[in-house]
C-alpha cells in the first residue's frame, strides 16, 4: 500500500462534491446551501451546474441551517456545507433545535474535519464535531474512509431518514474502496478477517489501520480491520462479533478521545462484550499549524501507532 501513486489521491470533500452533481442530476428536490466556504466545500461544483437551486449565506452557518430545516419542511432535501468546526459549532443550536428536534431530513457536510487540514491551525481543525453531533437524537453521523465511499455517502444521505452528518476530509487520500462495493449508511465493512486483534477505524484513520496491519503481519499478529464509516448508527453486531472473535480492540480516528468514535464502541462492547481496548485519538488538546502528515505523526497518529496499541491491547487479553 505503500507504493500507491498519490497523484491518484483525492480529498473525501471531492467524493462529496461529486456526489451532489450526481443528486443534482437525478433529484430536483436537492438544493445546495453554503456558508461562504462554497469553493473549499465543493460546493462550487453544483453551484455551475444548477444555480437555481444554490444558495449562498456569506458567513451566516445559523441562517444556513434554519432555512435548511425550511426547504425539508417544504419537501425538498437539503444539504448544507462549510468547514466542520462552523457546521456544527457555530450552528449547534440550530441544528439542535430546527433540524434535529424535528427529525429533518437536512444533510451537513463538514470539511476540513481533523488535524489533517494542516497550516490552518487550531481554529479551522474540527476535532469535536462526532461528539457534537452523535449526542444529538435522530443524527446521523458519517466519517468516509475515501473519495469513492465519500461520494456514495452523499448519495445515501439523501434518502435517509433524519439528518444526516458528513465529516469530510480537505487533505487528499489513497482511494482503498472499488467503485462497486457496496454502500449502506449503519452498516460497517470488514476488511480483513483475522483472530489476533480488531481495528476498528474511520476516515483518514482507515488507511492506517490497514498500514499498521503490514506491521502487525510481520510480527505474526493477524489482525481483524473495520471500516466504522458510520459511527451512528453504530453497527452493534458487526462490532460485536469481532470483540468476540479476537478479544481485544483498537479504535482509531482522527478526532479527540473523548465522545468520538471510540468512545461510541466502548460504551457499546462495555455493556455487551467487555474486552480489553486501546484507543488511538487526540488527547485532550486543540490542534496547531503544521503540514498534514506531521500533524499526524506529531498526535501519535500513525501506523506504528496502531499497531503499538494493537500489542498492548493484546497484553491485556
Amino acid at each position: 500500500m505503500n507504493n500507491q501513486d498519490k497523484s491518484t489521491w483525492k480529498g473525501t470533500r471531492d467524493g462529496y462534491g461529486k456526489g451532489l452533481l450526481e443528486l443534482g442530476q437525478k433529484n430536483k428536490d436537492v438544493v445546495v446551501l453554503s456558508a461562504d466556504l462554497t469553493s473549499s466545500t465543493r460546493a462550487d461544483w453544483f453551484k455551475e451546474k444548477f444555480p437555481d437551486r444554490f444558495f449562498s449565506f456569506g458567513v451566516a452557518e445559523q441562517d444556513m441551517v434554519s432555512t435548511a430545516a425550511g426547504f425539508a419542511l417544504s419537501g425538498k432535501i437539503p444539504f448544507c456545507c462549510s468547514f466542520g468546526v462552523f457546521a456544527s459549532g457555530r450552528a449547534w443550536d440550530q441544528v439542535r433545535t430546527s433540524v434535529a428536534y424535528m427529525n429533518l431530513n437536512v444533510n451537513i457536510g463538514g470539511t476540513h474535519g481533523g488535524i489533517s487540514v494542516g497550516p490552518d491551525g487550531a481554529t479551522h481543525q474540527a476535532l469535536e464535531e462526532i461528539a457534537l453531533m452523535r449526542v444529538l437524537p435522530h443524527m446521523s453521523v458519517v466519517a468516509p474512509c475515501d473519495f469513492l465511499e465519500a461520494k456514495k455517502a452523499t448519495v445515501a444521505a439523501a434518502y435517509t431518514p433524519g439528518p444526516v452528518y458528513l465529516r469530510l476530509s480537505r487533505e487528499n487520500l489513497p482511494i482503498i474502496t472499488k467503485e462497486e462495493d457496496e454502500f449502506e449508511i449503519g452498516k460497517a465493512k470488514i476488511l480483513k478477517n483475522g483472530s489476533d486483534i480488531t481495528i476498528i477505524a474511520c476516515g483518514i484513520m482507515v488507511y492506517q489501520a490497514m498500514l499498521a496491519d503490514e506491521i502487525l503481519k510481520k510480527k505474526n499478529i493477524e489482525a481483524t480491520i473495520i471500516n466504522l464509516h458510520t459511527i451512528k448508527p453504530l453497527d452493534a453486531k458487526a462490532v460485536i462479533n469481532a470483540a468476540k472473535k479476537t478479544k481485544a480492540v483498537v479504535t482509531c480516528e482522527e478526532h479527540l478521545l473523548a465522545g468520538g468514535m471510540g468512545s461510541a464502541v466502548a460504551e457499546l462492547l462495555s455493556q455487551n462484550y467487555p474486552v480489553p481496548i486501546e484507543m488511538i485519538g487526540v488527547n485532550d488538546r486543540f490542534g496547531e499549524s503544521g503540514s498534514p502528515w506531521e500533524l499526524m505523526k506529531k498526535f501519535h497518529l500513525m501506523p506504528e501507532d496502531i499497531a503499538d496499541a494493537c500489542e498492548r491491547a493484546i497484553s491485556r487479553k
